[in-house]
């Protein structure tokens, strides 16, 4: 599937993440970690991690829990996958929303993705990991690719729906809310 000059652009300038508001809360020396990892498009590495936290006392409880996700990210990705099929079985059938199968694959990609950001949020201990631009441009590649919003929204709260299984039930109300502020950010997608 040949992809547009334009949605090449957008594809680029779609970088859901931002650590700005972080400057105030955050050494630079670990927005940088963040941000390397950003720039790699990769999950934080043990090594990242240890140094995260190691300089963060307030949110060092989460760096195992950033660790988990992290590990656990093809089956939570799998299980948001299989939700989103169950609830949209043509999905991915002629004429659906995430046919041919290229476009179901970038789908899951983003799903990925999208967790990937999540922990970042958890490993740093800030909901504020959200870049509203970059958000934006992403909204207008979606509306460009004609992106199944409902299906993509479904498979956020899935994604948070597996990843708070794996987790302690006394964590869950903390994590929650990592999880919330992707899934409203793209429920306003559809506005």
């Amino acid at each position: 599937m040949e992809l547009s000059t334009t949605v090449r652009e957008l594809i680029i300038k779609a970088r859901i993440v931002s650590f700005e508001d972080w400057k105030t809360t955050h050494s630079p020396a670990i927005i940088d970690l963040f941000q390397s990892a950003d720039d790699r498009r990769e999950y934080l590495t043990d090594d990242e991690l240890d140094k995260i936290e190691a300089n963060s006392s307030s949110n060092s409880s989460l760096i195992p829990i950033a660790r988990l996700l992290r590990d656990a990210a093809t089956e939570i990705v799998d299980d948001a996958r299989d939700r989103v099929l169950a609830t949209f079985p043509a999905i991915t059938q002629p004429g659906g929303g995430l046919y041919p199968a290229a476009r179901a694959e970038a789908c899951w990609r983003d799903f990925w993705h999208f967790l990937r950001c999540v922990t970042y949020g958890i490993a740093g201990g800030s909901v504020e990991y959200t870049s509203d631009m970059g958000l934006d441009y992403m909204n207008l590649l979606y509306q460009e690719l004609q992106v199944p919003l409902d299906a993509m929204v479904l498979g956020l709260q899935e994604l948070k729906t597996a990843s708070l299984t794996r987790v302690e039930p006394e964590l869950k109300p903390t994590l929650a809310p990592y999880f919330d502020r992707l899934i409203s950010k793209l429920q306003d997608f559809k506005k």
